[in-house]
């Protein structure tokens, strides 16, 4: 498989973040990185970017260092109802979207809540990605949760940060193998994204990829190798509104 894509990326907008977008599309093209998503951390992270920045993104160039560009926006999921912290209005001018649960923004619920607030939100037609659902502080029930992946044509997020050895989330590695056993069951796709808060980890998959070797996850359902493929599913479910 060509890993030739990172769609979920940080800029210093996000404020705990310490690149620029041309450092990191630079960083992009030397890894061979051809489509790069930077998503900034939405408005209820403490220290990011306010909606402005959002609203700006139209006049950024979408084409840096021979890199393409899809800007847009990690949500925060901020109920157990599965709301998010971007109006319609705005949410429907960004590139890209992925969704995620962030402890700042809200408290964890049980298995059965957790679940229900994430299928929730990808029903959203915005949400292409669900990021990094292998945080143990989010206990899921992965069957239903990867069922309702597919039913929504959602892209279920292996984050090469949870599985880096430092991460804040507990058994991710355990809670990645049982996410990934359903989705090879089920034949759901999945992507792996650095999660990169520097320059310097854009385009880094390396524990995504040694877990997905170790467990023989077939490559037709990674989707690291098919930028064409994923803009064209990004608008494909958007095009159900």
């Amino acid at each position: 498989m060509k890993d030739i894509l990172d769609l979920h990326t940080h800029t210093l907008a996000s404020g705990h973040a310490y690149s620029t977008i041309k450092e990191m599309a630079e960083s992009a093209k030397e890894k061979g990185i051809v489509l790069l998503g930077i998503t900034e951390h939405s408005m209820k992270i403490p220290g990011t970017c306010h909606e402005f920045y959002f609203q700006n993104l139209k006049t950024v160039e979408r084409n840096i260092s021979g890199v393409e560009l899809l800007l847009g926006v990690e949500l925060n999921i901020i109920d157990l109802n599965g709301n998010v912290d971007m109006k319609e209005s705005l949410l429907k001018q960004m590139d890209i979207a992925i969704a995620s649960f962030h402890v700042p923004c809200l408290a964890p619920g049980t298995i059965e809540e957790n679940t229900t607030a994430a299928i929730k939100v990808m029903e959203n037609p915005y949400v292409s990605i669900l990021g990094h659902p292998d945080d143990g502080r989010f206990p899921f029930d992965y069957e239903r949760l990867v069922k309702a992946a597919k039913a929504t044509d959602t892209i279920l997020e292996i984050n090469n940060n949870s599985l880096s050895g430092k991460s804040f989330r507990p058994n991710a590695k355990e809670n990645d193998i049982l996410l990934l056993d359903w989705c090879k069951k089920l034949e759901v796709f999945v992507i792996m994204d650095s999660d990169a808060h520097t320059a310097s980890a854009v385009g880094n998959h390396e524990n995504s990829l040694s877990l997905l070797k170790e467990i023989d996850f077939p490559e037709e359902l990674i989707v690291n190798d098919k930028p064409d493929w994923i803009k064209s599913k990004i608008l494909e479910k958007r095009s159900g509104l």
